[in-house]
């Protein structure tokens, strides 16, 4: 999920309220905060569990609820997933540590600390090497899996997708492997993915989490069919840098009070405006805004 920001940049949580209602009346099967499209890096550890704990009062274990916890401080990270815990989440996505470029040994040590730390707690590692420049592999996520019982997967962002079977076929099919690359999140399910953490999802919920249920159900045609169906919409999300794309045509829609991204990001220029609003009218057919009225009215009268 992204994180509504005020057109001054405060955390909007009465917006975020109001996207978790409407992704579940649309149908997620569950909710995932803090990671990559919601912003955690330009936000304080403060705002990050503030943000946890709003999103977990709504969804009041409707759906399983993943938040991201990970940063490039242990410290951080520590914090934020004893937050995660304390708040009911389901399970704590702990991303690799960014920017200073550790080894696999260094990595394994990382996540074996949060493990040991949190051993009643199920953790996701979070793999997505173009924004962290390391990337974790499939022998070290082995490893951890082997070592610590509550570390049961991973999110994969890359588009290697013989990373994927390499990753299954190092630590075997218990595994849980979830796509965070949108044009690879059904193709994981061939090789025995537990499903998405979808950007996509942000706008378009209802064709996603359908999508997911044609290929449980057996109806790999219709699931393929929509697949490429939704290819304009995941173009629309990297127009510019994600989440500004998502943002804004949540905004056009009536969903988010502002479109507004923390600096390094910024709102999308008028040639980017132009590619989205093409690319928007290309998959308009498969943005359901229809609970967005219930989302409204639910926000009003407070939960």
């Amino acid at each position: 999920m992204v994180t509504p920001f005020t057109d001054d940049g405060a955390v909007d949580l009465e917006g975020l309220r109001r996207l978790v209602r409407w992704q579940i009346d649309a149908g997620s099967h569950g909710i995932s905060l803090g990671g990559s499209t919601g912003e955690p890096g330009a936000q304080s550890v403060a705002e990050r569990i503030a943000a946890m704990a709003a999103a977990s009062e709504v969804i009041a274990d409707r759906v399983p609820f993943l938040p991201g916890t990970g940063s490039a401080k242990l410290a951080e990270t520590m914090e934020l997933t004893a937050a995660a815990r304390e708040l009911g989440a389901d399970a704590a996505l702990v991303i690799t540590p960014y920017y200073a470029r550790p080894t696999q040994e260094a990595l394994y040590r990382w996540y074996a600390a949060v493990a040991q730390e949190f051993p009643d707690l199920p953790l996701v590692v979070y793999n997505v090497p173009s924004r962290t420049a390391v990337d974790i592999e499939p022998a070290t996520v082995a490893r951890l899996f082997r070592d610590f019982d509550n570390i049961v997967g991973i999110k994969e962002t890359t588009k290697d997708f013989e990373h994927f079977s390499r990753t299954f076929h190092a630590c075997g099919p218990d595994l849980l492997m979830w796509s965070g690359i949108e044009l690879l999140c059904l193709p994981l399910l061939s090789l025995g993915g537990a499903g998405f953490v979808s950007a996509l999802a942000n706008i378009a919920p209802t064709a996603v989490a359908r999508m997911y249920t044609l290929w449980e159900e057996g109806d790999h045609a219709a699931a393929r069919d929509l697949h490429y169906r939704l290819h304009p919409l995941v173009d629309l999300l990297f127009v510019e840098t994600n989440p500004a794309p998502a943002k804004w045509v949540l905004k056009d829609a009536g969903l988010l009070a502002s479109g507004h991204v923390r600096a390094p990001l910024i709102e999308p220029t008028e040639s980017g405006l132009s590619a989205i609003r093409a690319l928007r009218a290309a998959g308009e057919d498969l943005l359901d805004f229809s609970a967005a009225d219930i989302a409204v009215a639910g926000a009003e009268v407070g939960s």
